[in-house]
């Protein structure tokens, strides 16, 4: 969304791209990075077993997700459209109907629908961190961000952030944006982790998360990792689709998507020797999901030295994390809407920044309509998004055309990736569809 670009026709290539490898890392990064590395993959490590979890979870991002990542990149960079014009294009290219264009759309739709919500979650956020940082002690902060009246207003502060970011464009808004605050969340997020390790239960931490339970890895166990790697570096989501397509032709995929899916993977599990500690040294549950950090965290924080400081902290991170990737979920909406409806990137931004913000809003008024749009987008239109990405680039791209967007790739290495885009991925993926289907988590 480089300022000044016309709109794009469906038949012509993006002239938009990143102004260099780091910013498009950074707002890579920052588009996987969000609060389901900081609080989603705590409370799951928390459920299922710690490091028996954390093992499995390593595993399914190096071989499963990564993969997935990898294509998303590569389809997006070779049809350089948006991510409902690229999957369409490379379709046509490979004599299928360009109906095929419904796997990108897929991704956008479930995206979108949780940036409806995801406002909600992370105006709380930012709610916290203003409080904390005011030196509000708990009793007194909650009168800032308990009722929907004060939740509907940081909700709307956050949405008018992402719609603001948003409409500035690649260079002007995404950008800036994330090669200042995503370095700046790396140094508070070490910084915060050392702190909780020096002052709280590091040793139990360490074991909790890292000694080896082999006898703990049961199929609950190994579907709630496989799970959480693909809603870790958001796969299936059309952001990669999109920002792939901004992506210079002489970058390497792979490297770059090992970086994005290490930098995401680090991100968790440095979180996790950032929560635990202070979890077990105040005896919290581990496994309270939303409310270790809404209700236990912030009493714990209360309760520490300078706590009113590491509490604004810590929230202030993870409101960096939220804009990061809520301003991702809007902008592969907006391309789309410039591309197949011809809106100029204004108008995209800020009806559809609207429409995110009026939903939300209604969310917080009537929950059960944050629930369904919580099960419909995460637990059935991502999987499926994700589950027909590999299958799109497994059995309907050209392979000459994937293999062309991996040509840093050696042989051996691109058999592989395509194996496990044909065959395991597609399992794995509709296992956790299953799963979240028939039990609902």
């Amino acid at each position: 969304m480089s300022d000044g670009d016309p709109t794009m026709s469906a038949q012509t290539k993006t002239k938009r791209q990143w102004t260099s490898r780091f910013a498009f890392l950074m707002a890579s990064i920052g588009a996987a990075v969000g609060l389901g590395n900081l609080w989603r993959f705590p409370f799951q490590a928390g459920e299922n077993g710690g490091s028996a979890f954390v093992l499995v979870y390593l595993l399914c991002i190096a071989l499963l997700a990564f993969p997935v990542l990898t294509a998303e990149l590569a389809i997006g960079r070779r049809g350089g459209l948006s991510a409902v014009g690229s999957t369409a294009r490379l379709a046509r290219d490979a004599g299928r109907p360009a109906l095929w264009g419904v796997v990108g759309l897929l991704g956008v739709v479930a995206t979108y629908s949780v940036l409806t919500i995801y406002g909600v979650i992370a105006g709380k956020v930012l709610a916290y961190a203003v409080s904390s940082f005011a030196g509000l002690v708990w009793a007194d902060a909650q009168s800032i961000h308990a009722g929907p009246l004060q939740a509907f207003f940081w909700q709307s502060v956050f949405m008018g952030l992402t719609i603001a970011i948003v409409a500035r464009g690649l260079r002007d808004g995404i950008e800036r944006f994330s090669v200042i605050l995503m370095p700046l969340f790396f140094v508070m997020l070490v910084g915060l982790s050392v702190y909780a390790l020096a002052s709280g239960a590091a040793v139990e931490t360490v074991r909790y998360l890292f000694a080896p339970r082999f006898s703990e890895i049961t199929p609950p166990v190994v579907l709630a990792a496989m799970g959480q790697a693909f809603f870790s570096v958001a796969v299936g989501g059309a952001a990669m689709l999109t920002y792939g397509a901004f992506l210079s032709p002489d970058e390497d995929l792979a490297s770059n998507g090992a970086l994005i899916v290490g930098a995401d993977t680090l991100v968790a599990l440095v979180a996790g020797l950032m929560i635990f500690p202070i979890v077990f040294r105040f005896d919290l549950d581990p496994a309270a999901g939303m409310g270790l950090i809404f209700n236990a965290m912030p009493e714990a924080f209360a309760a520490m030295p300078f706590g009113g400081l590491i509490g604004g902290a810590f929230f202030f991170l993870a409101f960096v994390a939220a804009l990061s990737s809520s301003i991702a979920m809007l902008m592969i909406a907006v391309v789309v809407g410039e591309e197949q409806f011809g809106l100029t990137r204004r108008d995209a931004t800020l009806g559809l920044g609207a429409l995110a913000w009026a939903i939300g809003a209604a969310s917080i008024f009537w929950p059960a309509l944050s629930e369904m749009i919580d099960f419909a987008a995460g637990q059935v239109m991502m999987p499926i998004g994700a589950f027909l990405v590999s299958v799109f680039a497994g059995w309907i791209a050209a392979p000459d055309a994937m293999r062309g967007e991996l040509a840093g790739v050696n042989g051996a290495m691109f058999g592989l990736w395509r194996a496990i885009i044909r065959f395991a991925a597609p399992l794995a993926i509709a296992a956790i569809l299953v799963l979240g289907l028939t039990t609902g988590h």
